[in-house]
């Protein structure tokens, strides 16, 4: 069988203006071990009702490009270890972006109706990966696809140790705005703010809790083999969608679930996170003492004091952390997982991200594998505005779906979520049956 998508041409980008030549150091949370690795988007786009030129789209959104990285200039540069080792750092030499444009023979729009066939399915909508992101690669990679029926994928590979999800999404829109001329330069909101020091140990005090405690961090015994079934083993992409009622009667089955000293309203993300947890744990038929983890970021802008400023783009989140035992989690019923997730959520303060400040900085803490379901919410990050002069992307997701669970926007569907992950093959029917199960 034939390659799926023919690169027509990849190029260097490179800031349309003078950018500034220096060495610019990441923070201690931009540092850490797991953020290594690059966040990977597809959005994809209905084909244009109106005879759209491919040629000169593809221009305006390489000159575009060009233009955005002046104000993103790191995004330019290329990311190494610091010469002690300590932590990482940007060299801008306005090195630039790699854009690549291809073309599909077999993809069209019907293709992202339902989750890919396999993890790797769409790997070549994104042809670059990748593997190690501090040996000199382009931190920013785009590619426009042009598929099959007229639609258009753009992929987007962005390192993870200069931007999180939020400062990515405002980088994308942003990039966006600048393709349809809805913005100028000078009037991108919000404008990019560095200032990495502002999660340094020297610039938080040092936390007057030290008793903090990060379960994130810890390890929990493997009792089942678990991280060889999950390299062994053949993952199943899944994707179902929860609309508003779906979500609500989550809700309601939480608290119907919950103990009267923990009746609390719950949010969307943390009953569906909790109900995709309790499902996954149960289709895997794990052992009942084996000890599981929830991870998920929540974002801390606005959690420390004083708050970072508007604009700021760098990895400005910490882990939240639930864990229990599989016995636990499947017989105490939705409510108990529910509030486990709102309660790892609630206890994220300044004491908190100071601490995990010192944690990585003194100690490169890093969050072990065993036992843990990974979940990232893109629902809110504002990836569904992101137009080119393509119109809204119909389809917002990963380029590969893998173990971690991505809780993604539905178009045209404000209150929807759809949650996709892979799961083990062994698994994936009992997956998929329990998580359209509210009452299971």
């Amino acid at each position: 069988m034939g390659t799926s998508v023919h690169v027509k041409e990849a190029v260097l980008v490179t800031p349309f203006e003078p950018t500034p030549a220096r060495v610019l150091t990441l923070s201690a949370i931009d540092s850490q071990l797991f953020l290594r690795f690059t966040i990977e988007y597809l959005l994809v786009y209905r084909p244009s009702t109106t005879g759209l030129d491919q040629g000169v789209t593809t221009a305006r959104i390489k000159s575009a490009l060009a233009k955005a990285l002046v104000p993103y200039y790191p995004l330019a540069g290329r990311v190494r270890a610091k010469p002690d080792g300590s932590s990482l750092e940007v060299v801008c030499r306005a090195q630039g972006a790699l854009f690549i444009e291809a073309i599909s023979d077999r993809y069209t729009l019907s293709e992202f109706e339902r989750a890919p066939k396999y993890v790797t399915h769409w790997r070549k909508l994104l042809s670059v990966y990748v593997a190690d992101v501090l040996k000199g690669a382009p931190p920013l990679v785009v590619q426009l696809t042009w598929l099959k029926d007229g639609a258009a994928a753009v992929g987007v590979g962005i390192n993870h140790c200069i931007t999180d999800g939020i400062g990515s999404a405002e980088f994308l829109n942003s990039f966006a705005e600048l393709a349809t001329g809805k913005r100028g330069l000078t009037e991108l909101k919000p404008q990019p703010v560095w200032d990495r020091h502002l999660l340094e140990p020297l610039h938080l005090r040092p936390p007057v809790n030290n008793s903090v405690s990060h379960p994130e961090f810890n390890r929990v015994p493997d009792l089942c083999g678990f991280m060889t079934r999950f390299s062994n083993e053949r993952l199943a992409p899944t994707s179902i969608t929860f609309d508003k009622r779906s979500l609500n009667e989550l809700k309601t089955v939480a608290n119907s679930t919950s103990r009267p000293s923990e009746l609390l309203s719950y949010t969307s993300f943390e009953v569906l996170s909790a109900h995709v947890w309790r499902s996954w744990a149960r289709a895997l038929n794990l052992p009942s003492n084996q000890v599981l983890k929830i991870l998920f970021s929540v974002n801390i802008r606005n959690r420390v004091k004083p708050s970072l400023p508007s604009g700021y783009y760098g990895n400005a989140f910490v882990l939240g952390c639930a864990q229990t035992t599989v016995k636990d989690l499947v017989e105490k019923g939705l409510g108990y997982a529910s509030a486990l997730v709102k309660k790892a959520k609630d206890k994220v303060d300044t004491e908190f991200v100071k601490s995990v400040v010192k944690s990585v900085s003194e100690s490169r803490a890093s969050p072990d594998s065993v036992g843990v379901l990974i979940v990232s919410q893109w629902s809110r990050l504002g990836l569904e505005n992101v137009d080119f002069g393509l119109g809204r992307p119909c389809h917002v997701g990963p380029i590969c779906c893998d173990r971690y669970c991505l809780l993604l926007p539905v178009f045209d569907q404000r209150d929807a979520v759809k949650a996709m992950v892979a799961v083990p093959t062994s698994g994936v029917d009992k997956y998929n049956y329990l998580v359209r199960s509210p009452y299971s």
